[in-house]
Parts: C-alpha cells; sequence; structure tokens
C-alpha cells in the first residue's frame, strides 16, 4: 500500500559507481512509499515522494523532527514548478536561468495540490534543483519530486557521505544512494522571493551579492525568532550540533586560556591554519566542505569539545558563521 509503515531491518546502501541498477532500485523504493537517502552537491537528503503524503509525514517521525519545520522540495525540470507552486514571478524564472541546478532554494506560494505537511501548513513551498547527477536522475526515475531535508537526526550535523546517514538512520529508512562525498559540505541558501524585498532565510554559498545581481535589486536576510511560523528549514531550532560542545574563541590566545581553564578537557581545535605558537592541543583545518564530517569525526573520537578558531574571515562568512552559532554551546569567547 503506498505509504504504508513497514519495519525496516537494514538499510540498503546502493552504490551506482558499482551498481548500474542501484537508482532504479532506489526509484522503486520511493514509488512504493519508503524513505530512500540519496546525495546532493550541498549534503545528503532523505527523500519521500512529494505526493505521498503518509511517507512525507515519516519523514518528520524518523528524524525526529518537528512539525512546524518544512521541507525542501528537489525538482528535475523546470516544468515541474508549475505543478508545486501557484502565482510564479517572472524573478523566479531569473533565479533559475541563473542558479539552477545548484545550492539555492526558493520560497513561492504553495500550489493546492501539494500535502501541507511538506511545508509544516504554511501556504509557502521551498524548491531547488541539485546539481548532483545522482539526485537527478533519481527524481528523473521516480517520476515525481522528492520532498526531502537533511538525512540526519534532527539537530545533529548534517550528513556529507554515506556513512554519515548510516550513523544516525541505519534501520530507520530503506536505502542510502551512495554518492561519495558531497561537494559543497553546507546546506543550501534559502531565498524568499515573495517578502519585498526578497529574504535569505538561510545564507548559503549563493551570496546576497550574487543574488543581488540577478534581480537588480538588495536582498535582506531574515532574523531568527523563537516563535512564530517557522519560513525556513534551519532558522528556528538549534542545529547542526555534534555531541561535542562547540565552544568559539575568537584567537589562539583565546584557545590558550580556555586549556588552562579547562584542564580535564579533551578538545580539538578547528582552525584556518595552526597557530605560529606551541600549544599542546589538536589541530584540524577548519573548512566549509568539512565542517560537519569533522564535527562527527570529534564525536566518534570522544572528545569533551570541539573549539572553532573564528577569525574574522570566518565570521564574514554568511554560510559558515551562521552554522556554527548554531552549533555552538557558548557565545564568542575573547582572550582576556
Amino acid at each position: 500500500m503506498d505509504g504504508l509503515l513497514v519495519t525496516v531491518v537494514k538499510t540498503l546502501l546502493l552504490d551506482p559507481r558499482c551498481n548500474p541498477s542501484a537508482l532504479e532500485q532506489a526509484a522503486q523504493l520511493l514509488r512504493a512509499g519508503d524513505l530512500v537517502a540519496f546525495p546532493t552537491e550541498t549534503v545528503y537528503g532523505l527523500g519521500a515522494r512529494v505526493f505521498c503524503e503518509t511517507a512525507v509525514a515519516r519523514i518528520f517521525t524518523v528524524k525526529g523532527r518537528p512539525l512546524d519545520n518544512p521541507l525542501i522540495v528537489h525538482i528535475a525540470a523546470l516544468e515541474e514548478v508549475r505543478c508545486l507552486a501557484a502565482d510564479v514571478p517572472d524573478t523566479f524564472w531569473m533565479l533559475a536561468e541563473r542558479f539552477f541546478p545548484g545550492p539555492l532554494t526558493v520560497v513561492l506560494r504553495r500550489h493546492a495540490r501539494v500535502p501541507a505537511v511538506v511545508s509544516a501548513g504554511l501556504d509557502t513551498i521551498a524548491l531547488r534543483m541539485p546539481r548532483h547527477p545522482y539526485a537527478l536522475e533519481l527524481i528523473r526515475l521516480t517520476g515525481e519530486p522528492i520532498a526531502a531535508p537533511s538525512a540526519n537526526r534532527s539537530g545533529r550535523p548534517s550528513p556529507t557521505t554515506a556513512e554519515h546517514v548510516l550513523q544516525d538512520l541505519q534501520g530507520k529508512i530503506a536505502a542510502v544512494v551512495d554518492g561519495g562525498p558531497c561537494e559543497v559540505g553546507l546546506e543550501s541558501t534559502v531565498l524568499h522571493l515573495l517578502t519585498d524585498p526578497p529574504m535569505i532565510l538561510r545564507p548559503g554559498v549563493v551570496t546576497a551579492e550574487e543574488l543581488s545581481a540577478v534581480l537588480g535589486s538588495p536582498v535582506g536576510y531574515w532574523h531568527s525568532q523563537e516563535t512564530g511560523p517557522v519560513p525556513s528549514p534551519g532558522v528556528k531550532y538549534r542545529h547542526y550540533a555534534p555531541q561535542a560542545a562547540v565552544v568559539l574563541v575568537a584567537s589562539w590566545e583565546a584557545v590558550r586560556q580556555w586549556m588552562a581553564n579547562h584542564t580535564e578537557a579533551n578538545p580539538v581545535v578547528l582552525a584556518p591554519r595552526p597557530s605560529q605558537e606551541h600549544i599542546p592541543v589538536v589541530f584540524r583545518p577548519l573548512d566549509v566542505a568539512t565542517l560537519y564530517a569533522e564535527f562527527r569525526r570529534a564525536d566518534a573520537e570522544g572528545r569533551s569539545h570541539i573549539l572553532v578558531l573564528c577569525t574574522p574571515a570566518v565570521q564574514a562568512n554568511p554560510a559558515l558563521w551562521d552554522r556554527l552559532r548554531k552549533a555552538a554551546a557558548s557565545q564568542l569567547e575573547e582572550a582576556p
């Protein structure tokens, strides 16, 4: 039966690189109402057919996702927009010509035929066309757009490899399509196109300057709030957090001081470059594409804390700074 809740004994790992039928197997599972994780250029998504309401509802259950947190719908062709969105403005087509496929999500008016659960009851819908070839082919083979948030337990770091998906969702979903590590490593930029001016709800690698250049006018930034409707994924609840406490520090001297005050801690430091002084701590490079992988690596190693050196350049990167602040257990610490 379409969307029937079935107990999954073991999640299948489907690799199109060595199994030519892997994507067709994944599409068959989606058509049957199952949940399948798949790679995109940003992070791995947890997908269900957008018009299968029971399957979409299971995404929230499997992830432990709040029901007021809307999903993003992934398309493989621009023609699919007309069955998902209503009153599509000309500015959308301008943006799509420039950024689709790619790491941009655009919020439009939801078509009445789209189940309300997809958009957490809102009258809007978030759409994007992923750039990963496996994602595009999976949507085409399924024959329907795919609703998909990140394929992780809610609040955890988003998965950028198939192994990360299995860490969180093994035995809870039907399959994972393995496409290797994600190219971008952070979630897409989300742009609300129905506000005046258009508003970035979640920053990503597509910047405000790039969007403004296409639209011919400035775009704004939405500031999160604790109450009221959530217009986009990733803007209200604590996100991207590993089990280790993430501590933001402003300088290597602040790292030294923190270490002196927490002698029992077992931290790792993520920083754009190593310290020029000898500080007895494990160092790893801070990079957008590997941020979530390093969060998960720290947990696997049993680290108590992740110290992130937030230089002015890091703080000037809207997407990276947004993810770090949402993951952090404290405010930015300065050296005394």
